[in-house]
C-alpha cells in the first residue's frame, strides 16, 4: 500500500516512529515531513498536501500527525476528497473507514504513544474502503430526500397557480398578473432548487 504521512513538530517523534513501523510493514510510505524538528512550523504545511495527494489518488491512504490531532482532521478536510479523522479507539477507525470512507486517520503525538498509534494505524490500513454499491446507496439515499422536497415544492406552486386561476377566469388583467406570478414563482423553484443541489 502507498502510504503519505506528515507532521509538524507537535507530533515529530512519533511520526518518525511511525514511519519506520510503515516501511517494516512493507508499504510504499511518502513522507511530507516535517524532516526536522522546528518548533515554530505548522502543520497545515505539512498535512494538506499529504490531503491533496491522498484526494487526487496517488497515495491510497494518509496519517496526519499533530499535538492533538485535531488540528491536523480540520487542515486535511479542507481538501475536496479527503476524508480526515482523529482516531483514538478501534472503533472509531473500523467505523471511519468501513462506514464512512475514510482516507486518512488522525492522530496525536501528545496524547497517544507510539504502540496505542501503531495498533490503530495498522488496523486502519488493513481495513477496505465501502463497496462502490454501498457508496451508492448513501448518495441514491440523498438524492431521494432531494426529490421529495422538490416535488413538495412543485405541489405547493401548482395549488397556488390553480387558485389564482380560479380567480382570474372572467378578467384578463387579472388573467396576465396569474401567468407573470406563475413565472416569479417557477423561477424562484427553480433557483431553490439550485441552491438544494448545490447545498448537497
Amino acid at each position: 500500500m502507498r502510504i503519505g504521512i506528515a507532521t509538524d513538530h507537535g507530533g515529530f517523534v512519533l511520526k518518525e516512529d511511525l514511519l519506520v513501523r510503515l516501511k517494516q510493514a512493507g508499504h510504499e510510505v511518502v513522507d511530507f515531513g516535517a524532516h526536522s524538528l522546528e518548533t515554530g512550523d505548522d502543520y497545515p504545511d505539512f498535512v494538506i498536501p499529504l490531503a491533496r495527494s491522498v484526494a487526487a489518488g496517488e497515495l491510497d491512504r494518509g496519517v496526519a500527525v499533530c499535538g492533538s490531532g485535531v488540528g491536523a482532521s480540520i487542515a486535511a478536510n479542507k481538501i475536496h476528497g479527503a476524508r480526515a479523522a482523529l482516531i483514538l479507539d478501534h472503533f472509531s477507525a473500523r467505523q471511519g473507514v468501513e462506514d464512512d470512507n475514510m482516507n486518512i486517520i488522525c492522530v496525536g503525538g501528545r496524547v497517544v504513544g507510539p504502540e496505542a498509534a501503531w495498533d490503530l494505524i495498522r488496523l486502519f490500513q488493513r481495513l477496505s474502503l465501502p463497496r462502490p454499491n454501498a457508496i451508492c446507496d448513501a448518495l441514491a439515499k440523498s438524492h431521494r430526500q432531494k426529490q421529495i422536497i422538490l416535488e413538495s415544492m412543485v405541489r405547493r406552486y401548482q395549488r397556488v397557480y390553480w387558485k389564482l386561476k380560479l380567480l382570474t377566469l372572467t378578467d384578463p388583467k387579472l388573467d396576465q398578473l396569474c401567468i407573470n406570478t406563475i413565472r416569479t414563482l417557477s423561477s424562484d423553484a427553480v433557483q431553490q432548487g439550485s441552491d438544494m443541489s448545490a447545498r448537497w
